[in-house]
């Protein structure tokens, strides 16, 4: 039985000045076996996921393009996700946390409603009319600012799956060494820049970790396509 490959190059806390900080130190970790390959691109989760992405694509002379991946987060605690949605009709939740929440199913069929509409907005806005890359047979290196839950990482890969990629990589900077650990069973690769044992949020590591607008997330694409060209 293949068991996915899983690299943590410390449990100590590193630090970054920003996310394409973070993306030009994860870089470092993907080149020797990634750089300039035609069978491989790669893909941001939006928002936050793409300047990291950017950075990545950009030294591995590599196609960049953008996965939208929406969190289900807890009416009234929105930062905490009980499950996350995908294109495609990919669902997944987290048990750990419905199991708290009254009318669970309820609550995540109206949660799931909304963000499906925002998924299929952000979808047409990041695009500019572009047509998605081709994932089919490729490797894919998933790219997002850190894992907590990793619920959207693993709601990105099952969509990812079902697009007929041959490969999918996941690489952050940081991550929860739980949540690490659980994705290594769903990917064929897990890079993750660091694990502290003591995790309790993605932001700690960053010195600006300010949220993502819209607008840096299409000027990044279309500056990826551009160079592309």
């Amino acid at each position: 039985m293949l068991i996915p490959a899983m690299s943590v190059q410390s449990h100590h806390r590193l630090y970054f000045r920003h996310r394409r900080d973070a993306g030009r130190q994860l870089a470092g970790r993907l080149l020797a076996e990634y750089d300039g390959r035609d069978d491989v691109l790669v893909l941001g989760l939006a928002r936050g996921g793409v300047p990291v992405a950017f950075e990545v694509a950009r030294a591995l002379g590599l196609p960049l393009d953008v996965l939208i991946i929406r969190k289900l987060g807890v009416p009234g605690h929105r930062e905490l996700a009980m499950g996350a949605i995908a294109s495609g009709g990919v669902r997944v939740l987290n048990e750990q946390v419905l199991r708290y929440i009254p009318d669970a199913d309820a609550v995540v069929e109206e949660v799931a409603a909304v963000e499906q509409c925002e998924m299929a907005r952000r979808e047409m806005e990041y695009r500019e009319g572009r047509a998605p890359l081709d994932v089919r047979g490729k490797t894919v290196i998933v790219v997002d600012d850190g894992l907590a839950t990793g619920a959207s990482m693993r709601a990105a890969v099952l969509a990812l799956r079902q697009r007929g990629v041959a490969r999918v990589v996941v690489a952050v900077p940081v991550g929860s060494p739980e949540s690490c650990h659980r994705l290594a069973a769903a990917a064929d690769e897990v890079i993750c820049l660091c694990a502290p044992l003591d995790f309790a949020a993605v932001g700690e590591v960053y010195d600006d970790f300010s949220q993502t607008t819209d607008d840096e997330v299409r000027a990044l694409l279309g500056a990826a396509n551009s160079s592309a060209s």
